[in-house]
């Protein structure tokens, strides 16, 4: 199973331990496939920076943890251009990412998201609920 998560969800897996950090570690366990584009990890460097207050160092060492969990696929080298579709850019790159690696879902919580449901064949789902798969 190929699954992306949003910047929304990295930050919480890293910010506290709970539902996204317990995620995660199920990535880290091989119980599904993670993808990520730069467009994520740069997103996320700068919110442990700005939001976050993380240090240069501390930011470099959730990178570090991250990037041996995670795959990293790049849609710009693909071609895929995703414009429009969400109100938020951002939220654009993300859906680039999801369909980069053909990912069945995309877990965000991220409401414009949401509300697609859908986009190609990737299932948008909130942590909770993609949690509830593995029960």
């Amino acid at each position: 199973m190929k699954v992306v998560f949003d910047t929304n969800v990295l930050i919480s897996a890293f910010a506290a331990e709970g539902l996204c950090s317990k995620l995660l570690e199920r990535a880290n366990k091989h119980d599904f496939i993670l993808y990520v584009s730069p467009f994520i990890l740069e997103e996320f460097k700068r919110t442990l920076k700005i939001k976050i207050g993380l240090s240069k160092r501390e930011i470099e060492e959730a990178l570090f943890i991250l990037k041996e969990v995670v795959n990293i696929v790049d849609p710009n080298k693909q071609g895929i251009i995703v414009k429009n579709v969400c109100k938020d850019r951002d939220d654009d790159n993300i859906l680039e990412a999801a369909s980069a690696c053909r990912a069945d879902y995309l877990i965000t919580g991220d409401k414009d998201l949401l509300e697609l449901n859908k986009y190609g064949k990737t299932k948008i789902f909130k942590p909770r609920d993609f949690e509830l798969l593995f029960d």
